[in-house]
């Protein structure tokens, strides 16, 4: 957790989240809150929001993994969000930064908390609760709280909708689901991922949930876990295909090798728990089930 004023105050810290107050960052004290006119959005969850909400116009710079929607394209581009320069961020001209709270490198946050601009740092949570958390948190800090309201009752409609359809399908019907970022290691998604979140809320099985985060995976413990579907991200270029899965010796004698059965979707779409994290639960459910 980042800290407030650049000190440990935790304590505080947990009575602000539980109150609903924005996390906010300042190098003396917390200044009266203002309209921000220049906002940089870092963390496509907090990209989608921010434009979700109606105020996409004021911001001017994004990182590299936000690209929805379409016209944060125009926006300057920071790079990695764990990985950026306090320079980069600082000669915007900015008013307001609304990061999750897993940018980095620490030396880069230790600058931002202590210069004058504004931070709202938003909790990664990787849940529905997590989600409609984050969406208040932002449209409060941009007193947009009405559209904040009418975008929460649309994301609780739809993951409704979603894990409606992923109660019906009974536990021996139920499909086991191994997400993978990339072929070279293999490194499987565990308990505590996004991917794992979004798999059960789909009405999947993650058989590599028996450990945290993520791990390579050996072809004896593939064989084991007996995966019914394999899940990635999309590489931008048509790809990963089939072929490219399935020729890997590691799954080649698992069930998913044998249907054939590889489910593509792009990343934040699916991964960044931000508000079309639902819609993406029901096309896997969909893709899985139908």
């Amino acid at each position: 957790m980042h800290s407030l004023i650049a000190i440990s105050v935790r304590p505080l810290l947990a009575l602000m989240f539980l109150v609903g107050l924005p996390l906010i960052a300042q190098s003396s004290a917390v200044a009266e809150i203002r309209e921000a006119q220049h906002i940089v959005s870092l963390g496509p969850d907090v990209t989608e929001i921010i434009f979700a909400l109606g105020a996409g116009d004021k911001v001017v710079a994004v990182d590299r993994s936000s690209k929805y929607p379409a016209e944060t394209s125009s926006r300057a581009n920071l790079g990695y969000r764990r990985s950026l320069s306090p320079e980069g961020i600082l000669t915007l001209n900015t008013d307001l930064i609304i990061a999750s709270e897993d940018i980095g490198p620490p030396e880069t946050t230790d600058v931002l908390n202590q210069s004058a601009v504004e931070i709202l740092y938003v909790p990664v949570d990787n849940s529905r609760a997590g989600l409609i958390k984050k969406i208040g948190l932002i449209a409060k800090r941009l007193d947009l709280e009405k559209q904040g309201e009418a975008l929460t009752q649309k994301v609780v409609e739809d993951f409704d909708m979603a894990t409606a359809y992923a109660s019906r399908i009974s536990a021996d019907k139920q499909k086991k689901v191994v997400f993978f970022h990339g072929l070279a290691r293999l490194s499987g998604a565990g308990s505590d991922t996004a991917a794992d979140a979004f798999i059960r809320y789909a009405g999947g099985i993650n058989p590599l949930s028996v450990y945290s985060g993520y791990k390579p995976v050996a072809e004896e413990w593939l064989v084991k876990a007996e995966p019914d579907v394999v899940l990635m991200l999309s590489d931008g270029n048509g790809g990963p295909t089939r072929e490219d899965v399935f020729s890997v010796k590691a799954l080649q004698r698992t069930p998913a090798a044998k249907s054939q059965s590889l489910i593509v979707l792009e990343g934040p779409y699916m991964l960044g728990f931000g508000p079309r994290t639902a819609e993406a639960v029901r096309k896997l459910a969909a893709a899985l089930y139908e």
